[in-house]
């Protein structure tokens, strides 16, 4: 009997992750993958990154969308809403047996309700991470709780899965899918990269993704006037910046950076989203990552690049020694750029280890998935597993 498994996507970031499974879990017999497109894959201030899914040849189910082109914490709630009452009326159209989702963005929180509500079980791919300044902190560890199998990044992260009250033979630590991508992944020269994306990387430069501090209220504005006050500290250096989130206050942060930009053409260039072969590549020749990004903690590391954190939003994450922290304040950025900079430094990252880094990721995960679904084995009636 065909199973059949809807696997959410909102963003270009998560789709670049959700690859190599989308393709493994298409080869398994008996198996109907069905992607369900919502979010800023369907917004022209994004990219319309919904056609990259389609130039890979992948067919796409449902397209929903939900952004009303705000930023305010109310056109988030309201586009929770409209998430919530859409992808309810698409489940009880196609009735899947399972929905496969990825992190913790507020689309994914309301579709895990609608989900939920209609009793179809949820395989929640990196629960038991924290990023203590953000709200995705909550809506994680709320996905978390609505999931039936789980998947996370790192035995440290399994382990407080277990704690929130999963059992453990439903948890399983397969490593990240980023850094699968980054060991596996045919990246481009610096002269295909210099090409594809239009901009001359003769000069040092440094990639950058800004993200708004969720839990921080109105200071994305401030943090990121800090950032351009670096940028123009540093001349000899030149920016690939990649754009933020449609989260709160987000919008603001990509027009700040595209005025910048638009001043300062010679030494910076910013893109809705670069994709994963780009964004790696243009990592892999880089003097460093720089901003609030999980890929400058998760997958940066195995690139052999250091990466310069800037405030709060990722605290609490598991990292790399080539990941050096700061505050969101000018002379701290600059004092962390000054270390990572070093020709110690530099070196010692060469030998740092990712402990993100898994085997076989994608296909473990592709393996526990098809044998649930098959065995028919799911019991939504689980027990909270006391430690």
């Amino acid at each position: 009997m065909t199973k059949k498994i809807v696997i959410l996507t909102g963003t270009r970031a998560e789709y670049g992750l959700l690859r190599p499974i989308i393709r493994a879990l298409n080869e398994c017999e008996n198996l109907k993958v069905m992607i369900a497109v919502t979010g800023a894959h369907l917004s022209s201030e994004f990219g319309l990154t919904y056609k990259e899914i389609e130039a890979d040849g992948i067919e796409i189910d449902r397209k929903i969308e939900i952004l009303l082109g705000s930023d305010t914490p109310v056109s988030v709630s309201k586009a929770m809403g409209l998430a919530m009452i859409s992808f309810s009326e698409y489940f009880d159209e196609k009735k899947p047996d399972a929905l496969l989702v990825l992190g913790d963005r507020y689309e994914t929180l309301a579709v895990c309700c609608a989900a939920m509500n209609a009793r179809i079980p949820i395989f929640h791919l990196y629960g038991g991470e924290t990023t203590e300044g953000a709200i995705d902190e909550a809506i994680r560890h709320s996905i978390t709780k609505m999931s039936y199998l789980h998947f996370t990044a790192a035995e440290n992260y399994r382990k407080r899965v277990i704690q929130l009250g999963e059992a453990p033979e439903r948890v399983f630590n397969v490593g990240s899918i980023g850094v699968e991508n980054v060991l596996t992944m045919g990246l481009l020269t610096k002269r295909e990269l210099e090409e594809s994306i239009g901009f001359d990387l003769s000069q040092p430069y440094a990639v950058v993704t800004f993200h708004p501090v969720t839990l921080e209220n109105n200071d994305s504005k401030r943090q990121c006037k800090e950032l351009l006050k670096v940028f123009e500290s540093r001349s000899d250096l030149r920016f690939v910046i990649t754009k933020a989130n449609a989260d709160t206050e987000g919008y603001m942060i990509n027009h700040m950076l595209e005025e910048y930009v638009l001043k300062h053409k010679s030494q910076a260039v910013i893109f809705d989203s670069l994709g994963v072969q780009k964004y790696l590549s243009a990592v892999k020749y880089s003097k460093f990552v720089l901003g609030n990004s999980s890929s400058g903690i998760i997958e940066v590391p195995s690139l052999h690049v250091p990466t310069v954190n800037i405030g709060s939003r990722q605290a609490g994450r598991l990292h790399s020694e080539s990941v050096v922290n700061c505050q969101p304040i000018y002379d701290d950025i600059m004092e962390a750029i000054k270390r990572v900079e070093t020709e110690e430094f530099q070196a010692r990252v060469l030998k740092m280890k990712n402990p993100y880094e898994g085997k076989r990721t994608s296909a473990s995960i592709v393996r526990v998935i098809s044998k649930y679904l098959m065995d028919e084995t799911i019991y939504l009636k689980k027990p909270f597993y006391d430690l």
